[in-house]
């Protein structure tokens, strides 16, 4: 009689990473949040730092690079995914800015630069001071963890609400920045701090649920990487345009 033996298992896959994982994920997140709004170290290294670190715990904890959405034979269909969402995004921002009543809505204050400086914000300071540790944190990391615990739908809604959550403290600034916001603000009275604070929350918890479902449809980072990058930096770009027809 024969007697079966256990097949050795690599040493990351016997990993399981608990709950406890997460919970490590979401404190560091909220540290991180803390040290750029309130502490202001700077976000053009302390995101590649993060994004680093983040990676290397959920290696360490067992998770492969297919469910970090980093994985080399889901590139190509992230990058078609990303590259749609961007022709996308970029014909919406056109027609916005080409548009007087919207126009309004791309004159933020925070991005009226001269067009090197838009260009390096858009092209540099955008990628790796925002984007990076963002897509790392919420649709790599994160997202990986709370697949071993949860469905889908948990997995995209926990992801986003906690992806909203993370613009709270930079969403104080966002009502002077942007008259066309100030404006739309000004019938809440004293409220509108709140009301802002508030849309701004739910408004990227929306879009995390897209760009969640963009790394789900495609298995890879690229995909919502592209759907981040259109959002916030083409807006910087279009709004160069914008200040210009005004």
């Amino acid at each position: 009689m024969t007697v079966a033996t256990a097949t050795p298992q690599p040493a990351l896959a016997r990993r399981r990473p608990g709950l406890w994982a997460t919970v490590v994920v979401v404190l560091v997140l909220v540290g991180l949040n803390l040290a750029n709004h309130v502490f202001g170290w700077g976000s053009m290294w302390l995101g590649p730092a993060g994004a680093l670190g983040l990676l290397a715990f959920a290696r360490f904890s067992g998770l492969s690079w297919r469910q970090l959405g980093l994985s080399r034979r889901t590139h190509a269909a992230g990058l078609r995914w990303g590259l749609g969402v961007i022709a996308v995004v970029a014909a919406v921002y056109l027609i916005g800015v080409l548009v007087p009543p919207t126009r309004s809505a791309f004159l933020d204050a925070r991005y009226h630069l001269p067009p090197a400086s838009a260009l390096l914000t858009a092209f540099v300071i955008i990628p790796v001071g925002t984007i990076l540790l963002e897509e790392v944190a919420f649709r790599s990391v994160l997202w990986g963890f709370l697949s071993r615990h949860a469905r889908v739908w948990q997995v995209a809604l926990g992801s986003s609400l906690l992806f909203g959550l993370w613009h709270l403290l930079p969403a104080t600034a966002a009502v002077t920045a942007n008259p066309a916001l100030g404006a739309l603000m000004v019938g809440f009275g004293a409220w509108q701090q709140v009301v802002s604070v508030a849309g701004t929350v739910l408004f990227t918890a929306i879009g995390g649920l897209v760009a969640g479902e963009l790394r789900r449809r495609s298995g890879s980072l690229l995909a919502s990487v592209g759907m981040h990058w259109a959002t916030n930096a083409l807006g910087v770009l279009f709004g160069l345009v914008a200040w210009r027809l005004v």
